[in-house]
């Protein structure tokens, strides 16, 4: 089984704007695509876990979900950087659109989508990593077994300020690069 790193999308690969409904809304980090290349030469499998509720709240479509991670697939290629499967969670308990409006297991911090993409690609969580901006991401790093980092980019700075009790993260960077670092010294050791 192969190890993974984990990455939440916006605040962390993608500058946070709220609720993207425009692709001229997706402004990669400068180190976003360096960072995923270190990944993809270190053997790493990139999955992309993202809740994207606005598909529950009526704002975006799966459609455009799966147009934005196109999209993201090319900058990315244009840099020789690839993830490897993208996942998201499109429900929430607050949701107006009836198919979505409702809890789920892969809504993070829940394990769903970590569980479908180790079963789908042949992933170890229990050795692999797990990067967002959030202390949820930090929490599904810990439901799942992986070693979680919280980097200051979006949200993680407030977040950062506002410890959950009893949630902690294996390192806190400032960015997706940094976190790309601290990742390649785990694997040497």
């Amino acid at each position: 089984m192969k190890r993974a790193v984990f990455l939440d999308r916006d605040g962390t690969m993608i500058e946070e704007v709220g609720y993207l409904d425009a692709l001229s809304q997706v402004a990669f980090f400068p180190w976003t695509v360096d960072a995923i290349r270190t990944f993809n030469r270190a053997g790493l499998a990139v999955v992309v876990v993202t809740n994207q509720s606005g598909i529950a709240r009526g704002k975006i479509t799966d459609a455009f979900v799966a147009e934005t991670h196109h999209h993201m697939d090319a900058v990315l290629a244009a840099g020789g950087a690839r993830v490897d499967a993208y996942y998201y969670c499109p429900h929430h308990p607050d949701g107006r659109i009836a198919q979505y409006a409702r809890r789920c297991d892969c809504r993070k911090p829940g394990r769903g989508m970590i569980d479908q993409a180790a079963t789908d690609l042949t992933l170890d969580p229990t050795r692999s990593f797990v990067v967002g901006d959030k202390w949820l991401d930090v929490q599904l790093g810990r439901a799942v077994g992986a070693r979680a980092i919280l980097v200051r980019t979006g949200n993680g700075a407030a977040e950062e300020s506002q410890p959950l009790e009893g949630v902690t993260a294996d390192v806190v960077v400032d960015n997706l690069a940094a976190a790309a670092e601290w990742i390649e010294s785990m694997l040497k050791c």
